[in-house]
């Protein structure tokens, strides 16, 4: 069986226990309602951690997601912005995104800023750049088609859910079935040899960290319309958990290989534990460090495939 399908099938074993878990534990967990809850509540994170995962496997990291989205959020928030009605919104906000992933990009693959530091630096400029056109205010979504995305059903579950599915799938072809996802592994296999072979790896580097900001604009309309409201406070450690599913997800940090459908099933996992804690009233605390445990024992276990994997 291919590694990573055994890894995904794990992951499915994992959220079975969870849910047994939850049954057990929460007369509450096993309603519609409540499944519909854990879908909701994976949809935003879940579309920024497709764009992480393209850019873990192209070699990079991008600390700057969530901050990316509370600006894109404010900017397509002002009252000037929203004057031009949703779509000119919704363009905003994947327009800002795009930018400062374009920002990030460029930094990386022509400045050789190390993507740490680049995309710890985007964060911290996005964070102030909301603040100071927000005045670290919430600002009030009054455009009602906005505001209806997060409301508005089609059979029964929530729009948020369709576009959260739609970005997967539009991401999984991208990166399992086109030449842009074959050099996105190669890249972060190995650099030298995917430009040996003609790839140019300095734009197709660049093109991941505009991905990753595309995700995010998107993400900044959904908790936007989730919300009501487009607010410098969005987003806040949304980078350390996107990150977080994709390790558990399988994807090695070293780049070059990984699974979309395993990062989502790292969101999954991550939500539902979330929502056993608060439907049993746990502490924040408790579920952060179990968070923190996860991801220990997530990359102990990469390491240790890696090890066996060079050995034979």
């Amino acid at each position: 069986m291919d590694s990573s399908v055994g890894r995904n099938l794990g992951l499915v074993g994992v959220l079975v226990i969870l849910c047994i878990i939850g049954v057990a534990t929460a007369d509450t967990f096993a309603t519609r309602s409540n499944v519909l809850t854990i879908l909701t509540s994976s949809s935003v994170i879940g579309v920024i951690t497709v764009g992480a995962t393209f850019v873990i496997i192209g070699g990079g990291i991008d600390l700057s997601v969530g901050k990316v989205m509370a600006l894109a959020s404010v900017w397509a928030t002002t009252a000037q912005t929203q004057s031009y009605g949703p779509w000119v919104m919704v363009l905003c906000a994947v327009l800002v995104g795009m930018g400062c992933g374009l920002v990030n990009g460029v930094l990386i693959a022509y400045g050789r800023v190390v993507p740490f530091i680049a995309t710890l630096a985007m964060l911290i400029t996005a964070q102030g750049l909301a603040e100071r056109i927000s005045r670290k205010q919430s600002q009030i979504v009054t455009q009602q088609a906005i505001n209806d995305i997060a409301t508005r059903r089609w059979f029964g579950v929530p729009v948020l859910v369709y576009i959260f599915a739609a970005v997967v799938v539009v991401g999984w072809i991208v990166l399992n079935r086109t030449t842009f996802g074959r050099r996105t592994f190669a890249i972060g296999g190995n650099a030298e040899a995917a430009r040996l072979a003609g790839v140019n790896v300095q734009r197709h580097t660049a093109a991941l960290y505009v991905v990753s900001g595309l995700c995010a604009g998107i993400a900044a309309i959904m908790i936007a319309s989730l919300t009501t409201t487009g607010s410098s406070t969005h987003g806040t450690l949304y980078e350390l958990d996107a990150i977080a599913a994709v390790i558990i997800g399988g994807t090695l940090l070293t780049g070059g290989r990984g699974t979309l459908v395993g990062s989502i099933l790292g969101v999954l996992v991550f939500t539902t534990i979330t929502n056993l804690f608060v439907l049993n009233n746990l502490a924040t605390e408790v579920q952060n460090i179990a968070k923190g445990v996860i991801i220990v024992a997530a990359v102990l276990f990469q390491s240790r495939a890696q090890r066996t994997s060079s050995v034979t």
